[in-house]
């Protein structure tokens, strides 16, 4: 027995022993299970983590013209990419090295590049697109479009510059055929949001990615669906660090599809020269009443087939160079494009554009007139006032024409006879007393024609626009009563603090200023000029109003047919076609001895037999708008000057002009052959996609009718 070992410890020293087997028995036994019975199972699983997918962005899809020319297409380019993983991997001083040799290159500061190169949300990453807001195995373009020549030169002195690339990528590219800008049209493009890529998660939407370029307004937010095609990806095998091994198998991107619209790029071309040309003569135009050149601060065209409602050009003034997004956009740019002093371009005018509608109202207020009440053969006096109580509304310019029908108070644009139709249905209703429950027999009809309403155009961020018929008066006042009333109570004479206190006194009370003044378009109703331009689709096709599109088809990457994008009929007018063809052949004299005829001296008109109206609407503390809506049986043009003077004397020579190249007129000649649309007819059919990737225009059948 050693020394220190007595019987009292031997068996706890057993014991001891026996744990310290039980040990390594459970451990042995562990291993084994855990190597031999499981190795296979966690073998792979090891494996599969150390693959991580680095994503391949698709080509996003074409969209054209109906005629099938590139709007938005994509284009290859060079692009300097930083790998963050190898970048990280360098030492502190070879890191900064090659920082300032890559700027130095790019022209570009090395904390901009190394700011780029942060995931967006990590410490000190400022936003998209100053931060990565993809995967952090992808390689973060840092400076896109650069010349070949850099791109091979980076590629050659690999030594130089470590976790750099340059390679061909494909990038968003607007090509603008006729010179056709087209941007409230197409939209844009910016990197997909966390929130937004945690949604597509959620959904198991796997066409998005953490790199993903999202549509953000017009038709690429509105189709981006199918413009985005689905990502491939490209395994990455890492090590335990997260550095790149070395590549484990390719799943390659499947491209987007394309879009086909109705818009022609020749049509769209012509109308923004038009409305710039027409904004910028406008400017040189002094206002008889301010004594100073109208601002012309914003402009709108639109050409409509009114047969279906497909649109043929819309244009927006000021507007912006689509361009300006590809590779992200500046603080600066973007600042400008929100800026109210540049005229807040991003805005689009036809559909966001909120104004009185001025004397092109009145076809709508006709109609309805004519359903309730009064006959075609009604004779009002067109004097050159009317009085309401105490106060004189007088007729534009102070004109007087004696009594005269329906039809010639639509070609003169004699306000005081609608004044008197608008009186006298306000009384039929009730007047004063009757307040919100008084029969808006005239703002009934507006609201059928569409106005006040979104026209549901597949674009997104459509305004709605107004009717303040006698509920709406109501309702405005019950939401507006305690802010004026509160602003009624303290002291001041100017504009805001009278009408205040007017508000805060009979502010619910629809009276009869109210009704004469929305007969002629002024007042609190406002339109869009997309939804004025659908209106006066309607005059044109008999009575039907449609949705409008500017989506036409779907066609996938193999040239095929996926989808026909149909037009949505939303109902028909409530008036007699009897009516509807009085106010149309009131419309034909317009241009012939009415407010338009004096811009349109030797046109055609037994030819083209176009049907127009002039508007000129005041807005209190600014200067009138100018509006002239036309159509025909094939087209319906449309354009709105704010600011910017009279309805035929600012536009009437623009939307003249817009008319000629439609038909192909030269003089008095007519030739649709040389017609912006050949055969001066908008296209059924769709563009021909052939085997060998090009695109032919669509066969086109017979020439346009002229009615």
């Amino acid at each position: 027995m050693g020394r220190g070992m007595t019987a009292s410890t031997r068996p706890r020293l057993v014991v001891v022993q026996i744990l310290v087997m039980s040990l390594f028995v459970t451990l042995f036994a562990r291993l084994w299970y855990l190597q031999i019975t499981s190795g296979e199972a966690y073998q792979a699983q090891a494996a599969e983590n150390a693959i991580q997918d680095v994503i391949l962005q698709p080509q996003r899809g074409l969209i054209v013209d109906a005629m099938g020319r590139p709007l938005a297409a994509s284009r290859m380019a060079w692009v300097v990419s930083i790998d963050r993983t190898a970048l990280g991997a360098l030492d502190g001083a070879d890191r900064a090295a090659m920082l300032r040799r890559l700027g130095g290159a790019l022209d570009m500061p090395p904390a901009t590049l190394m700011t780029r190169t942060k995931l967006c949300g990590e410490p000190g990453a400022r936003r998209p697109p100053l931060c990565w807001n993809g995967s952090p195995y992808q390689p973060v373009p840092v400076a896109e479009d650069v010349s070949q020549a850099l791109a091979i030169s980076i590629q050659e002195q690999g030594e130089d510059f470590p976790a750099v690339s340059a390679n061909q990528q494909s990038l968003r590219s607007y090509p603008s055929p006729f010179g056709a800008n087209a941007a409230h049209l197409l939209g844009y493009l910016t990197p997909i949001t966390a929130d937004e890529y945690d949604r597509s998660r959620a959904r198991r939407d796997f066409t998005l990615n953490a790199g993903s370029l999202v549509g953000r307004s017009g038709l690429e937010n509105a189709y981006d669906r199918y413009l985005r095609g689905v990502p491939g990806t490209n395994g990455v095998a890492v090590d335990s660090m997260g550095r790149a091994l070395g590549a484990n198998g390719v799943i390659a991107p499947t491209p987007g599809q394309t879009l086909v619209t109705s818009i022609d790029a020749r049509v769209q071309s012509i109308v923004e020269r038009q409305l710039q040309r027409t904004i910028r003569n406008a400017r040189h135009t002094v206002d008889p009443v301010t004594g100073r050149p109208y601002e012309a601060s914003s402009g709108a065209v639109v050409v409509l087939d009114p047969r279906q409602g497909r649109v043929i050009a819309m244009a927006s003034n000021p507007t912006y160079d689509p361009d300006v997004w590809v590779g992200g956009i500046s603080d600066a740019e973007l600042s400008r494009l929100y800026s109210k002093k540049a005229g807040e371009p991003l805005l689009s005018r036809p559909t966001q554009g909120q104004l009185s509608a001025g004397s092109t109202w009145k076809p709508f207020m006709a109609a309805g007139a004519l359903s309730n009440g009064f006959g075609r053969d009604t004779e009002l006096n067109c004097s050159s006032s009317f009085t309401v109580g105490n106060r004189a509304f007088k007729n534009f310019e102070s004109g007087s024409h004696g009594y005269i029908g329906f039809d010639q108070a639509l070609q003169l644009s004699c306000n005081t006879f609608f004044y008197r139709v608008g009186y006298e249905l306000w009384l039929r209703a009730g007047g004063t007393s009757a307040g919100a429950r008084a029969d808006a027999a005239l703002a009934d009809m507006a609201k059928s024609f569409g106005l006040g309403s979104k026209t549901g155009i597949d674009l997104p961020g459509e305004a709605s626009g107004r009717i303040a018929d006698p509920r709406w008066k109501q309702a405005y006042f019950e939401s507006m009563e305690d802010y004026y009333c509160k602003v009624a109570k303290k002291p001041g004479n100017d504009y805001l603090h009278v009408f205040a206190r007017e508000f805060c006194v009979d502010g619910y009370s629809y009276d009869a200023a109210d009704a004469v003044n929305f007969v002629i378009g002024q007042g609190d109703s406002v339109i869009t000029p997309l939804s004025l331009a659908v209106a006066y689709g309607a005059l044109a096709n008999g009575g039907t109003v449609w949705s409008p599109r500017v989506g036409k088809a779907i066609i996938g990457p193999d040239g095929e047919l996926v989808r026909r994008i149909r037009p949505h009929k939303v109902g028909r007018v409530p008036a007699s076609k009897a009516d509807l063809r009085y106010i149309d052949q009131a419309l034909l004299g317009t241009a012939k001895v009415g407010t338009m005829a004096w811009k349109m001296g030797g046109f055609p008109l037994d030819e083209v037999r176009i049907r127009s109206k002039t508007g000129t609407a005041e807005v209190y503390g600014k200067q009138t708008t100018s509006w002239v809506a036309t159509y025909d049986k094939n087209y319906v043009v449309l354009m709105m000057i704010e600011q910017g003077g009279t309805g035929s004397g600012t536009s009437g020579e623009a939307v003249r002009a817009i008319w000629e190249a439609l038909y192909g007129i030269d003089g008095m000649d007519v030739d649709t052959d040389n017609a912006a649309i050949p055969g001066a007819r908008p296209p059924k059919a769709l563009p021909r996609f052939e085997p060998d990737g090009s695109i032919a225009p669509p066969q086109i059948r017979g020439r346009g009718a002229h009615g």
